[in-house]
């Protein structure tokens, strides 16, 4: 089904139904290798979905959820789901969208991307929606533009949260000055910390080049 979020509208699956996911990848011209994410209904979600959840990412989610934040957490193991090639982690999101929260009340978790073709612009309406993905979506739910007219469109700001310290790995609708005031330490999307930063901008510091691996994250489009 096709739906609106706080960024664009989005396209949705039963995150728990293997061929469901399998055929939203499909709609969009995906392959395994780019996950899609999952928005949920409320913070207490988060264990069911979650494992080692950070202390600092629990404060980013305690500040920024419902909002355009996703978070890439170690997925609980024992859940009986297949989403892609997530390397065992899982990207998670509430939205702050009225038609959203509602529609996550009584599906549950939902695997969720943005609305259109790969290579194609996300859809900002249903109709947009409609026009790129047609009879391969069961569903539109029309709710307006997305985000409202005059309203730039931003991803959601992606952290990666399976290792510490937590770092950025797409900018996007919270930037990375608000991040930090609830996690200083939270490294940029080039694995910079805040100090490391202004050194470097002295020329007294380079890079660091002990980067963690990289999650899987959800593709570059995902709402």
């Amino acid at each position: 089904m096709v739906f609106p979020t706080d960024t664009v509208y989005g396209i949705a699956a039963d995150a728990f139904s293997p061929l469901a996911v399998t055929l939203l990848l499909a709609s969009k011209g995906r392959s395994r290798k780019m996950p899609p994410p999952v928005l949920i209904p409320r913070l207490n979600a988060l264990d069911g979905l979650a494992t080692d959840v950070p202390a600092e990412a629990r404060r980013l989610a305690e500040a920024f959820w419902p909002g355009g934040l996703t978070l890439i957490l170690h997925a609980q193991p024992s859940l009986d789901w297949d989403l892609g090639e997530t390397k065992g982690t899982v990207a998670l999101r509430i939205p702050a969208d009225e038609i959203a929260q509602d529609l996550l009340t009584l599906t549950g978790p939902l695997a969720v991307s943005s609305a259109n073709r790969t290579g194609h612009a996300a859809a900002q309406t249903a109709a947009d929606a409609e026009a790129q993905l047609a009879e391969s979506v069961e569903v539109y739910l029309e709710g307006g533009p997305r985000p409202a007219e005059g309203a730039e469109a931003l991803a959601s700001t992606i952290v990666d949260a399976t290792a510490l310290p937590l770092r950025v790995v797409r900018q996007g609708a919270i930037s990375l000055e608000r991040l930090r005031g609830v996690v200083p330490g939270l490294l940029d999307v080039d694995g910079n910390a805040p100090d490391a930063v202004d050194a470097a901008s002295d020329g007294d510091a380079a890079p660091d080049e002990d980067a963690a691996p990289e999650p899987a994250a959800p593709e570059p489009g995902t709402a």
